[in-house]
């Protein structure tokens, strides 16, 4: 299985953030956004736990170079408190197997710190690799639906469900 440590995100994340916000990275959510735009989500993410900044974590490899990020937040979804999941990977080290590892790491995370019962990822129905990470973490496909992702922008996407506590 490969192996990935996640670290909390911290102030010298905002080159790889940075790197994150490339064109092939960011082609299904809604593409590159400016620097000021980075440098207020790298903000938000050293804030830490608590609206809009979630829990964050830079996804590495076991030599410590850093390949991604990987986080969870609160949202309400249909009437349920739920995480919602997002990662992202640099294009040099996508197709191995990290973007499911960090993902499975952090809902182990989730579980172990966090207050509620199911986690969702939306990930757009025209994204295979983002869907297969889903799958392969464990998460259940409940269908297509209609996401808000950027905010003002509605995507189609799929609503991936995993219960964090074991329970089914």
């Amino acid at each position: 299985m490969t192996e990935v440590r996640l670290a909390r995100w911290s102030a010298d994340d905002l080159a790889l953030l940075r790197q994150l916000n490339a064109p092939e990275v960011r082609a299904h959510t809604g593409g590159p956004e400016t620097d000021e735009q980075v440098v207020a989500r790298h903000e938000r993410y050293l804030r830490g736990p608590g609206p809009r900044s979630g829990h964050m974590f830079t996804v590495g490899l076991p030599d410590g170079t850093k390949v991604g990020s990987v986080g969870y937040w609160e949202r309400e979804w249909r009437g349920e408190p739920v995480y919602e999941m997002g990662w992202a990977v640099l294009p040099a080290y996508q197709g191995r197997g990290l973007a499911s590892a960090a993902v499975r790491a952090l809902v182990a995370e989730a579980a172990a710190h966090g207050d509620r019962r199911h986690a969702h990822a939306y990930p757009s129905v025209d994204h295979p690799a983002s869907n297969a990470v889903c799958r392969k973490a464990g998460f259940t496909l409940l269908g297509e639906t209609e996401f808000e992702y950027p905010p003002g922008h509605l995507m189609r996407s799929n609503d991936w469900r995993i219960d964090l506590t074991g329970r089914g």
